[in-house]
C-alpha cells in the first residue's frame, strides 16, 4: 500500500537508463507511467526521442506519448494539465504514478501543481516579442529579460526564446518576476506525496554513452525518421523539430552541413543538453541518486530503491 496521490519522480541526464528504472519501479509498484518528456508527446519521432518501444514496457500502461502531431506545439503548461488529469485518473483507480523523464521543467512544475491558468497568456505580447527576436536577435531579447529580472536571464539559455518570452510576458501581466513567482511556488505544498529519485553516472561513461546511443540511432534508421517528416512539412519553426537530433540532420537535409557533421554536432550537443540537465537536476536536495555508474543496470539499485520506498512509507 501507499499515501494516497503517490508520484514517483525518476529524473536523470539523456542516455542514463530511465526508461529501464521507470519501468521496474512501476512493476513493483502496480503504477502507471506518465511520460514528462517534452518531445515523446509527437507522434512519428521515435528513434531519436528514444521513446520506449512496446515490448519494453512490459505490460505497464504508458501515458502522454504520441498524443500529438509534430506539427503542432505543447508547452509547460500544457503538460501539467494533461498530466494532472491524467494522474488523476490513476489515483481513482487506487494505483500510484511514476513519473519518468529527462525534461526537468515539466517534472518539478507538475510536482508542485503550478497552476499555470492563474496568469493566462498575451498573443499579442508574444507576437511582438517575437518579432523583436527575429529583427534583433536571441542575445538582445535574452538581455531586455535581464534588464528587469537577472534571475531568471541566468537560469534561461538564450537560445531558448520561447522561455525567454514566457518570462517576459509573465512580467508584462503581472508586474511580477517569473523568478519572484517560482518562489512563491516553491513555498507552496505539493499537492503529491512525492519521492525523487536520480540516476547518476560516471561523466566519462555517460559521454561515451551518449555517443554510442547517437551511432545506434543512426544505424536504426534516425536520418529517414527526420525525412519522412520533413516531407509531412515539419521545418525548424515547429516545436518538435527542436529536439535533438532533428533539428541537425534537418541542417544536413537542408544542405546547410554533411551528414558527418550533423552527427559531430548532435553528439556534442547532446552531451551540453546531459550537462544541462545534470545541472538543473543538482539544485533539487530532495533527490534520492542510484548510482549506476560501471556499467550497472536497474537491477543492481532495487535494493535501495526498496530501503527508500519503505522509509517513505511506501510498502509493495
Amino acid at each position: 500500500m501507499y499515501p494516497e496521490k503517490t508520484v514517483i519522480v525518476i529524473v536523470g541526464p539523456t542516455g542514463s537508463g530511465k526508461t529501464e528504472l521507470s519501468v521496474k519501479i512501476a512493476k513493483l509498484l502496480g503504477a502507471e507511467i506518465i511520460s514528462c518528456d517534452s518531445m515523446q508527446v509527437y507522434k512519428g519521432m521515435d528513434i531519436g526521442t528514444a521513446k520506449i518501444r512496446p515490448d519494453e514496457q512490459l505490460g505497464v500502461p504508458h501515458h502522454l506519448i504520441d498524443i500529438l502531431q509534430p506539427q503542432e506545439s505543447y508547452s509547460v503548461s500544457e503538460f501539467c494539465k494533461d498530466a494532472r488529469a491524467v494522474a488523476e485518473n490513476i489515483f481513482k483507480r487506487g494505483k500510484c504514478v511514476v513519473l519518468v523523464g529527462g525534461t526537468g521543467l515539466y517534472a518539478d512544475s507538475f510536482i508542485k501543481g503550478i497552476d499555470f491558468t492563474e496568469t493566462g497568456s498575451n498573443a499579442k505580447i508574444r507576437m511582438e516579442l517575437e518579432h523583436y527576436a527575429e529583427k534583433n536577435g536571441a542575445d538582445a531579447l535574452h538581455n531586455l529579460l535581464a534588464s528587469f529580472d537577472y534571475e531568471s536571464a541566468a537560469s534561461i539559455h538564450p537560445n531558448n526564446i520561447k522561455r525567454v518570452i514566457r518570462a517576459i510576458e509573465y512580467y508584462r501581466l503581472t508586474g511580477e518576476t517569473i523568478s519572484e513567482h517560482n518562489r512563491k511556488t516553491k513555498e507552496k505544498p505539493s499537492p503529491y506525496k512525492y519521492i525523487y529519485f536520480g540516476i547518476s553516472r560516471d561523466r566519462r561513461e555517460l559521454y561515451e554513452r551518449i555517443d554510442k546511443r547517437v551511432d545506434i540511432m543512426m544505424k536504426d534508421g534516425l536520418i529517414d525518421e527526420v525525412f519522412t517528416l520533413y516531407k509531412a512539412g515539419c521545418n525548424r519553426t515547429h516545436t518538435s523539430m527542436q529536439a535533438l537530433g532533428y533539428k541537425e540532420l534537418l541542417w544536413y537535409i537542408n544542405g546547410k552541413c554533411t551528414l558527418d557533421e550533423a552527427v559531430r554536432i548532435l553528439k556534442r550537443d547532446s552531451r551540453r543538453y546531459a550537462k544541462r540537465q545534470l545541472t538543473w537536476f543538482g539544485r533539487n536536495s530532495e533527490i534520492n541518486w542510484l548510482d549506476l555508474s560501471g556499467g550497472k543496470n536497474a537491477d543492481s539499485v532495487m535494493d535501495e530503491v526498496r530501503r527508500i520506498l519503505v522509509e517513505n512509507e511506501v510498502t509493495f
